[in-house]
């Protein structure tokens, strides 16, 4: 069957509404309209092609925070044939260097401060920055565009980009996101969560990670909207900015624990981000407790769930806060490419109020791993990709997530799933952070070990803490330990490091 072949939707912005504002840097204090990006990433695609002779399925790593020019640099690519892969800057010297002899990068371009971390590597590098040899000045130096904004259109199989998984365990792992994936992806959360031509997103996650390059950057330029680039995420710094009125933002995206930091704030008031469309959260659990919190302020609080792999796949319905609180541990109904089963571990599909596995295909559901055919092989059932997530679908079809099967454990013959215990310790007020693993035990196999932090100025025993269990959960849940911690170690993509912390309790047992 033919591709189709899927326009650029920057260079039909640039022709249709060339005036309004696309992105906004921060850092540099650039605005660009759409015909002014459509400029840029039409330059920066000239370099690519000076640099790379044929980018045509050559690799483009990025090294950089968030910036106007690493998104142009990631649609250049796409204009050009090559592949973007940005990487996790937040990793050590060894961990980029896997990455960088995994892809294989043609160029890799990279801001300054990060030059000590890929010193004496062969490839060839360019900063992303002024100097007479930086791309910015090499994106100025290039020939005046004299396509009036056509663009290219792209089969949808082609390969624009390889995302690094956060890497919880082990190895990280390239996922394939085709044309047809990030397009599709796009159009699902911008269908999900009511985004139109006046929508303003504020981008503060990574960009090196779904939820900041197609989430936050490229849903409002799907449909003409206007996104708001800032380096990193700073919690006083989003917070009133996402206050401002004079800023306008109507979306944002970020993981649970940056929703979190923000409620922790010294004179936090949520009734500031009511005014607010959509509060996205995801990359990890959101428990009912926090999400009720926001409700309260009259925010907009919509809990989603997805991964690398497949985008983002469900998320509350936007719009209806009664319909919300009903139901705030759900992570919301499928978007509208996606098709989810839920099957036992035979891969037989259950019914309504059964755990089982999530599987997903559709058009956003990437078509693989880079050069790991042999994940591909185990990832893949007759299309349906394997998430690795479990959860159990009401009578409407709303998706509520019970935890990772890897994180499950069992005690006592009875399967623990720390998400719920986890859940349950976050609604004292006093958690600030919290997460649950399985350790060994010589009388149940395995018990909980609970590692909690904190609200800054609180204090926590364990008793305080397990007798808050005990009026919760059945008494085989209730962690056997609790552990106090300043914080818990986390991915760029707010997942719990839970290889650390186990590391951390056998430390602790062998003194």
């Amino acid at each position: 069957m033919t591709q189709p072949l899927l326009l650029d939707f920057v260079a039909h912005f640039a022709r249709t509404t060339p005036t309004r504002l696309a992105v906004h840097d921060f850092t540099s204090g650039r605005r660009f309209t759409y015909a002014e990006l459509d400029d840029a990433v039409d330059r920066a695609a000239h370099v690519l092609r000076s640099l790379l002779g044929n980018p045509q399925g050559q690799r483009v790593a990025v090294l950089s925070r968030n910036s106007a020019e690493m998104l142009t640099l990631h649609l250049a690519c796409v204009r050009s044939g090559a592949m973007f892969v940005p990487l996790n800057w937040r990793l050590a010297t060894a961990e980029i260097g896997f990455m960088l002899e995994d892809c294989e990068p043609g160029l890799l371009v990279l801001e300054e401060m990060f030059a000590d971390r890929v010193a004496g590597r062969a490839t060839p590098q360019v900063m992303l920055d002024d100097s007479a040899s930086g791309l910015r000045a090499r994106m100025q130096a290039a020939p005046t565009p004299t396509g009036a904004g056509l663009g290219v259109a792209v089969p949808g199989d082609t390969p624009i980009t390889i995302l690094y998984s956060s890497g919880t365990t082990g190895k990280p792992k390239g996922v394939i996101v085709t044309q047809l994936n990030a397009f599709a992806g796009a159009l699902n959360l911008a269908l999900g969560t009511n985004c139109s031509a006046d929508s303003v997103f504020l981008c503060d996650m990574p960009m090196f990670h779904t939820a900041g390059l197609f989430a936050a950057a490229r849903v409002p330029l799907l449909v003409g909207g206007t996104v708001h680039i800032t380096p990193k995420f700073d919690a006083p710094v989003t917070y009133e900015r996402l206050a401002d009125p004079a800023l306008g933002v109507t979306h944002y995206f970020c993981v649970t624990q940056m929703a979190m930091m923000m409620r922790q704030l010294p004179g936090f008031d949520g009734r500031r981000l009511a005014r607010l469309r959509a509060l996205i959260t995801g990359g990890a659990p959101n428990p009912p407790a926090h999400i009720l919190r926001w409700i309260d302020d009259g925010v907009m609080m919509v809990n989603g769930w997805g991964m690398s792999e497949i985008c983002s796949a469900t998320a509350q319905p936007v719009g209806d806060l009664a319909r919300i609180r009903a139901n705030p541990a759900a992570v919301g109904l499928p978007h509208l490419t996606v098709e989810m089963k839920l099957v036992d571990t035979e891969g037989r599909e259950v019914g309504s109020g059964e755990p089982g596995e999530i599987w997903v295909r559709g058009a956003n559901v990437t078509p693989g791993y880079w050069r790991r055919p042999e994940l591909n092989r185990t990832a893949f059932t007759d299309g349906w990709f394997h998430t690795g997530d479990v959860a159990v679908r009401d009578t409407q079809g709303f998706y509520t997530i019970v935890d990772r099967i890897k994180d499950m454990f069992i005690s006592g013959g009875e399967n623990v799933y720390p998400a719920e215990v986890e859940a349950a310790i976050v609604e004292l007020p006093e958690v600030a952070d919290v997460a649950v693993l399985g350790i060994p035990d010589s009388q149940w196999g395995e018990v909980g070990c609970a590692f909690v932090v904190p609200v800054a100025g609180s204090s926590l025993d364990a008793d305080q803490l397990a007798n808050h269990c005990v009026s919760r959960l059945a008494k085989f849940k209730v962690p056997k330990r609790f552990e106090i911690l300043p914080e818990l170690p986390r991915t760029a993509s707010g997942k719990v490091q839970k290889h650390l912390l186990r590391d951390k309790w056998l430390q602790t047992v062998r003194g």
